[in-house]
């Protein structure tokens, strides 16, 4: 039984400049440094797009495809598990808007197309959180956060 569609929309203010806060998105030797992944593309539109574990094993754990670019101000994927890359119905889409703001940059991250309750749906509302964090923390300090952190029993 289907749930319907839902989005979730992310907010942060970075003190940096749009063109460094979108290099962090697209630049695997940035992304792995406060995502523990690494986004790996042409960054075309049309072109593959992959979500790399970072780690010895290098598994690939996203996918998708650039479905438009603009830098330094904004950035649209599609997204879906490696497991699951071949069921349209399973993929999602992420728009990244990158605007300055005074001293800083707004990015604005919305997560669309997502079946509402589903594993993803669940996992991109606890994952984004942090991983936007940590991307404000290393650009902001020079030292991102770990994204795998669990939190502590009370």
């Amino acid at each position: 039984m289907s749930h319907g569609k839902t989005s979730f929309v992310y907010v942060t203010f970075i003190r940096s400049t749009p063109e460094k806060v979108f290099e962090a998105i697209t630049k695997p030797e940035v992304a792995r440094r406060y995502w523990g992944h690494e986004n790996v593309s042409e960054w075309k539109p049309g072109s593959a797009w992959q979500h790399v574990r970072a780690d010895a094993q290098r598994t690939v754990q996203l996918v998708g495809e650039v479905v438009e670019i603009v830098p330094p101000a904004r950035l649209v994927i599609t997204w879906a598990n490696a497991s699951q890359a071949d069921d349209p119905e399973a993929r999602s889409r992420v728009s990244f808007e990158i605007a300055p703001y005074e001293d800083m940059v707004r990015l604005t991250v919305t997560h669309d197309e997502l079946e509402a309750g589903s594993g993803m749906d669940k996992g991109i509302r606890q994952g984004w959180p942090i991983v936007l964090s940590s991307l404000k923390s290393l650009l902001e300090t020079g030292q991102g956060m770990d994204v795998f952190a669990k939190p502590k029993a009370a």
